[in-house]
């Protein structure tokens, strides 16, 4: 390999998307870097292997992983690249391929810019270890400004995802906005529909798969082939689960606010994400049109507990998870005996636990419970509650797991503006001992202020959200009561909008707990 005829050379090209404004980076001008160089070393190219779009931080990259096999297969001897960060920005893997692989497979590399020749004993060869970290802090570096830009645009209510939720899509002349999409926001109002006739969201999905309604997958062009293990072309309508229907029915986006930060990348490296806590989402208030008005979502997501957890069962029980047992405060469940032709109800945390005798099994036989406590029901309705009183009381429905998110939201950013603001005080001593000097403590403090600033924005919204989400229409619940009270059998939704819980105690004692309070 003395003479440059018998290097069989690969030119190596990459681009991603951080650097593609760089004009020097572009591909057209690293091309024309490397073919200028070959023709003045008279050095045969055998191939040029080009990465458009792809990050240095990992080698998962298409030409990248082509040229490795043509090494490989004794096609290449020899690689050349622009400089060392167009081979890769992760000093590890960099310095595996120069100091290591290369060597073992006797295939020169050669860095223009960086003056690196691994075939030639000279100082650049020596520091390419110090070029290579370098070049990873700068890929570090660019990770956290665009997260920083990224963090920015969504506290500002700004759409930053790439992919739209179900329902919306870019607005033409605005792609950090959304707009209604008629065709899907249909479907999206039909499943809340359905929630509110207190579905769960197994019985929710099979009805939209059997109306051959289009899955959110149909519209993306994609499914996720579980045996395959990759996107493969869905069929004409899909297939709805579970977990999509949940997706739908517990994003807040659709009143109206924008929900983002969600995930989280392990590091600047990786593609892996991972879930953050929803205390961490960042969620601004009123950024685009709603499908489904706040009364609606907030109800929805009071009568989900009920549903939910609801066992997919052969036989329909009216008050399926709404039955709690009264001394340990877990569900009780309804289960069907085959020898008997009825069926029984049992504490959950005894039957999971009953060697420990935590609990006792709360028997009853179910049909008779169910008569049992609809009579009850109507007797109360009857007795205690005329006219007058219904009108007082409706209306005070309290969505209590709504309620604790939201004063839970509330407290995290008060927390996060006291410690903003020892920062700032932190900040105005640094620039009194001269730490700091005066541009630097305007830049900070302007920037912690407007971080405060917008806090207690998102303060105050939650409240206004929290206020909305304890009322509902009055005539919806006296509706619900009249139907009630006028039926001989009523339906599950009546059940679920006017009955909160069920306690069954050992002793047969039962409390029903209603959907609203009186405040009579």
């Amino acid at each position: 390999m003395n003479g440059n005829g018998k290097f069989n050379v690969g030119l190596y090209i990459r681009l991603s998307r951080d650097d593609g404004n760089i004009e020097s980076d572009s591909i057209v001008s690293q091309r024309s870097l490397l073919n200028q160089y070959v023709k003045e070393n008279n050095y045969n190219v055998i191939d040029e292997y080009v990465d458009d779009g792809f990050t240095g931080t990992n080698f998962e990259r298409p030409a990248f992983k082509r040229m490795i096999k043509d090494i490989e297969t004794g096609k290449i001897n020899m690689i050349i690249t622009k400089d060392m960060s167009r081979l890769g920005r992760d000093y590890i893997g960099t310095g595996e391929l120069i100091e290591k692989y290369f060597p073992n497979n006797n295939v020169r590399y050669i860095a223009i810019n960086d003056g690196i020749d691994t075939f030639i004993d000279n100082t650049n060869n020596d520091i390419a270890p110090f070029k290579a970290i370098m070049n990873d802090m700068y890929a570090k570096d660019i990770s956290k400004k665009v997260k920083t830009s990224l963090y920015s645009r969504m506290k500002d209510g700004l759409y930053v995802s790439g992919r739209c939720p179900f329902g919306y899509m870019k607005d033409p002349n605005n792609k950090n906005h959304l707009v209604i999409n008629k065709e899907q926001a249909e479907i999206v109002k039909l499943i809340f529909n359905l929630a509110l006739k207190g579905n769960t969201y197994h019985y929710i999905a099979n009805e939209l798969t059997k109306r051959k309604i289009k899955t959110p997958a149909s519209y993306y062009n994609y499914a996720w082939n579980t045996k395959c293990g990759n996107k493969c072309i869905s069929q004409e309508q899909g297939i709805w689960v579970d977990t999509t229907i949940k997706a739908i029915l517990t994003n807040q986006i659709y009143v109206g606010d924008s929900v983002q930060g969600k995930t989280k990348k392990i590091n600047y490296k990786l593609k892996r994400t991972v879930k953050n806590n929803p205390s961490d989402y960042i969620i601004v208030s009123n950024t685009h049109d709603a499908i489904i008005d706040r009364d609606t979502f907030n109800y929805v997501q009071n009568l989900l507990p009920k549903n939910v957890k609801r066992p997919e069962k052969k036989r329909f029980y009216l008050l399926d998870g709404l039955l709690y047992c009264g001394e340990c405060k877990h569900r009780i469940t309804i289960r069907y005996q085959n020898k008997t032709g009825r069926s029984y109800t049992t504490c959950d945390y005894y039957r999971t636990y009953s060697k420990y005798h935590v609990c006792t099994t709360h028997t009853n036989n179910y049909e008779v419970l169910e008569k049992l406590i609809l009579d009850n029901i109507k007797e109360i309705y009857k007795k205690n509650m005329d006219k007058n009183k219904v009108k007082n009381s409706i209306g005070n429905i309290e969505f209590e797991d709504n309620t604790l998110k939201i004063k839970k939201e509330i407290e995290n950013l008060k927390y996060i503006n006291n410690k903003l603001i020892e920062n700032l005080d932190k900040t105005y001593m640094d620039r009194l001992k001269g730490i700091l000097d005066e541009s630097q403590y305007l830049r900070i403090s302007e920037s912690i202020k407007k971080a405060i600033y917008n806090n207690k924005k998102y303060i105050e919204n939650f409240k206004k959200q929290n206020q909305e989400s304890n009322k509902i229409d009055n005539k919806k619940i006296e509706k619900y009561i009249n139907e009630f009270l006028s039926i001989e059998n009523p339906t599950r939704e009546l059940i679920i909008n006017l009955v909160e819980k069920i306690y069954i105690y050992q002793d047969k004692m039962i409390d029903i707990i209603f959907a609203f309070k009186n405040t009579s």
